[in-house]
């Protein structure tokens, strides 16, 4: 039997999914998270998981690796020191950035602006230049990159950035930089632009390549270790890292470009919920991952998540491929709080944490939480996970009391609805910035909530946004594992393009695209996929001639094969998504601006579980019955053990479906199917 392992790192938790392939068997495990060595608590939960299943570690075949080291990288500011190269003239182009300022009118009074990754006294320019084509205008000249390659030796260096102007169309000055410096640096890593990102725009170029360097060595030193210490226990499998993309590399890709993963968590979550959804027969949908300081949203269309070609973490925006995922300020954690100045109720954005986290959880935390309201209002019951977890009623209702007496309230579950109803619509709103904002109608798409709090809430989200069924996975609490278990090998290449379509032939665009394809495939075959199991794909960045920015649009690979029609065909496409963006065209002619292949490696063939046929009666599977609150309302819920429910099961609201990791809420006037995959498929109940 062959088993695959996906592993995904949390702030609180590491999750392991063990999946056996033949029989899409799993067996989970949650560990706490090790800060100060992320590989200790990843360690940890593959030995619970194994003997929990029973098998040596030896017998794992491949270890699938979610990682947010190189995101903590960033947000804590904990990365390597770099030195950056670049052309004469260009010094400053870090501190001159773009003239963004996020916050509202005057927000650039109270920003300040955050310290470029590579600092201005570690930055050196040479002299060299090349035009936009690529052709040479200044030659290189060794011995002034040996005398700065010295001087940046002499500031302790960690990793070494380089980005001369116009390198996306001629990397050979980049590369002899490198050969240079592997002289001058001995040990010291080195990024070049037209390897990371060979497209045009100086800055995005250079901040993209300052981050990969500054990630690399953390990124490097926990990849090696975790390898190490993985062959030291007896796993022998492939050890892979989910990139931003929700696709997978080898350690060795990884560690080489580190900046491709730095959003590898939250993208392992929508992986996972599009193999959920493609078991329940949906191919459109927004996934939803609350946690207890977050919630991550995404669109995924036709099972295709949708890229974007910026990741953000925290005040960094970097050009790199990642799923588009937004993150709102609410999860179960969320602190509920009442300003005396507008004495009206907020949440969040300021969290608990796990510690002392929600007043609930008995750990000394009195400040009034999500957690505690839904404790309040009887959607957690007070015993979860067969009793091994109980919950203070009384501490959450002293906690919520607080608001209530503040907001003059007559009952504290009066403020307890009103902290779950403003945390919905908080999610809500970022819900709509997927969708509604990207001009899409919710009402078109499943909804597929994971994550601790996901399913607790994910009927109220139905609600208020027309999104049916709720998709609530099973072992929700896992499902980023899931994600890092269920997706395949990807590697992209791209080139900067600039030419208008009256000067670009469909052969033209057809050699460029099947290049670039060949230069991704080329690096997959190396990383062991036989190119007849290689999937291509493509995507071209188009604009109007004359515009400042692009939209980018998927290349149908059929197009290639007639090409005298292909740049029509493109150029309809383009028309109709800046239609649907903006709601008008213009008349000039279209211009390409970046083009792109992404070349994907077979998916592993898990098998899904299938449970057991039942007529429809549920009852097998109860538990209790415990009050709950509903607007306004005191009702008699039914409290069901999940692990109990086979396939056709009805659950109807009101009711409590618990199991290890999460619970789900099932409101009244609704109802939740059990899919044979294992899924809870919740809809409205007909009148």
């Amino acid at each position: 039997m062959s088993y695959r392992l996906g592993v995904d790192v949390g702030g609180t938790f590491t999750d392991v999914l063990l999946v056996e392939e033949t029989s899409g068997a799993t067996w989970r495990a949650k560990t706490p998270s090790t800060p100060s060595d992320q590989s200790v608590g990843v360690l940890n939960g593959i030995g619970k998981v194994c003997a929990e299943a029973g098998i040596a570690l030896g017998q794992v075949a491949q270890v699938l690796h979610g990682t947010t080291v190189a995101t903590n990288a960033i947000l804590e500011g904990k990365g390597a020191r770099v030195g950056l190269v670049t052309t004469s003239g260009f010094r400053q182009v870090l501190q001159i950035a773009r003239s963004y300022v996020p916050g509202g009118l005057a927000g650039w009074i109270i920003w300040p602006k955050p310290e470029p990754l590579a600092a201005l006294e570690n930055t050196v320019e040479i002299e060299e230049r090349l035009a936009s084509d690529g052709t040479v205008l200044r030659a290189l000249d060794d011995n002034d990159v040996r005398a700065k390659l010295r001087t940046l030796r002499g500031r302790q260096i960690q990793a070494l950035a380089v980005s001369l102007i116009n390198s996306f169309a001629n990397p050979a000055h980049e590369r002899r930089v490198a050969e240079l410096a592997a002289q001058e640096l001995p040990g010291v890593p080195v990024s070049l632009s037209s390897d990371v990102l060979p497209e045009l725009r100086e800055y995005e170029r250079t901040v993209t390549t300052v981050a990969n360097g500054y990630v690399q060595p953390q990124v490097k030193k926990y990849v090696d270790t975790l390898a190490g210490k993985l062959g030291e226990g007896g796993v022998a499998g492939q050890l892979a890292i989910l990139r931003s993309d929700g696709g997978l590399s080898t350690a060795e890709a990884a560690t080489a470009a580190p900046v491709t993963m730095l959003l590898s968590g939250p993208a392992g979550g929508v992986t996972g919920a599009v193999w959920v959804a493609r078991q329940c027969g949906y191919r459109d949908l927004i996934t939803f991952d609350m946690g207890g300081t977050s919630t991550d949203v995404a669109l995924v269309q036709d099972l295709s998540p949708r890229i974007g070609r910026e990741t953000k973490v925290g005040d960094l925006t970097v050009r790199a491929s990642s799923v588009d995922v937004r993150t709102v300020g609410a999860g179960g954690g969320s602190i509920a709080h009442v300003p005396e100045l507008t004495r009206a109720l907020r949440v969040g954005p300021q969290s608990a944490g796990a510690d002392p986290g929600p007043a609930a959880y008995g750990k000394g935390g009195t400040e009034p939480t999500v957690t505690d309201a839904n404790v309040v209002l009887g959607y957690l019951p007070p015993a979860l996970a067969g009793g091994e977890i109980t919950l203070d009623v009384e501490a959450a209702r002293a906690a919520v009391g607080k608001v209530a007496e503040a907001m003059g309230l007559p009952s504290t579950e009066a403020a307890a609805a009103g902290i779950v109803d403003i945390v919905n619509e908080n999610m809500l709103g970022g819900l709509r910035l997927v969708s509604v904002q990207q001009g899409f109608d919710p009402r078109d798409f499943a909804l597929v909530a994971f994550g601790g709090a996901g399913p607790l809430h994910a009927n109220a989200l139905g609600k208020l946004t027309g999104a049916w069924p709720v998709i609530v996975p099973p072992s929700p609490g896992v499902l980023c594992a899931l994600g890092d278990a269920t997706t395949g090998l990807r590697d992209v290449a791209a080139r900067t393009v600039l030419r208008r379509f009256a000067d670009l032939t469909g052969s033209e665009l057809a050699t460029i695209l099947r290049e670039l394809g060949d230069e991704a495939g080329h690096r997959l075959r190396e990383q062991g996929i036989d190119p007849a199991d290689q999937t291509v794909a493509f995507e071209v960045d188009v604009r109007y001639h004359g515009q400042g920015f692009e939209i980018p649009v998927d290349l149908d690979p059929a197009w290639l094969d007639d090409p005298d029609t292909a740049l029509r065909t493109l150029a309809q496409r383009f028309d109709a998504e800046h239609d649907r963006l903006f709601s008008f065209l213009l008349s000039v002619d279209h211009e390409l601006v970046n083009a792109r292949a992404t070349v994907t490696g077979p998916r592993p063939s898990v098998a899904p579980v299938q449970l057991g046929r039942t007529t429809g009666d549920a009852s097998g599977a109860i538990v209790d019955t415990h009050p709950i609150h509903v607007t306004g309302e005191r009702l008699d819920a039914t409290v069901y053990d999940r692990s109990k429910l086979r396939a056709g099961d009805v659950v109807t609201g009101p009711a409590i479906v618990t199991e290890m990791d999460s619970t789900t809420l099932v409101l009244p006037g609704h109802a939740a199917t059990v899919h044979p995959s294992g899924s809870l498929l919740i809809n409205p109940v007909e009148a």
